[in-house]
């Protein structure tokens, strides 16, 4: 018994005028910059459609949830609407409802560079702080 995946264009209910390419969609609705990199990001496992993984010819469909990582942040997006065009940042609000977890702040200080490295623009350290960080790297 073989089963049907929903990337292929036989699958029922997944044809025609009521689906979208995942690749174009996200592209549309401007998770990615152009088509080619939403279309590298389907085929290199970083975009899901409902928990599975999509790729780019993957027919999407209202109600559907569409996952994609882009850097360190995870975009989940329920389709509200399907757009195969890019359209402006005001009717892309209408087309998704935005699952994405919160960002992370900024306001968070970033971590020390492991071993003893300084910031740019700090100046040399002092005898104190030269003696930490060869303690830190093991010299003395």
């Amino acid at each position: 018994m073989t089963s049907r995946r929903r990337s292929e264009p036989s699958a029922p209910g997944r044809t025609g005028d009521d689906t979208v390419r995942v690749d174009r969609w996200l592209w549309a609705v401007r998770v990615f910059k152009s088509r080619t990199a939403a279309t590298a990001a389907c085929t290199s496992g970083r975009v899901k459609v409902d928990d599975e993984l999509a790729k780019p010819a993957t027919r999407i469909a209202v109600g559907d949830i569409v996952e994609a990582r882009r850097g360190d942040r995870t975009i989940v997006y329920r389709v509200t609407a399907l757009i195969e065009k890019r359209v402006g940042a005001k009717l892309v609000a209408d087309s998704v409802e935005d699952l994405s977890p919160p960002a992370p702040s900024r306001s968070e200080p970033p971590l020390a560079p492991p071993g003893g490295a300084r910031p740019r623009g700090e100046g040399r350290p002092t005898k104190k702080e030269r003696r930490e960080i060869d303690r830190l790297r093991g010299r003395r």
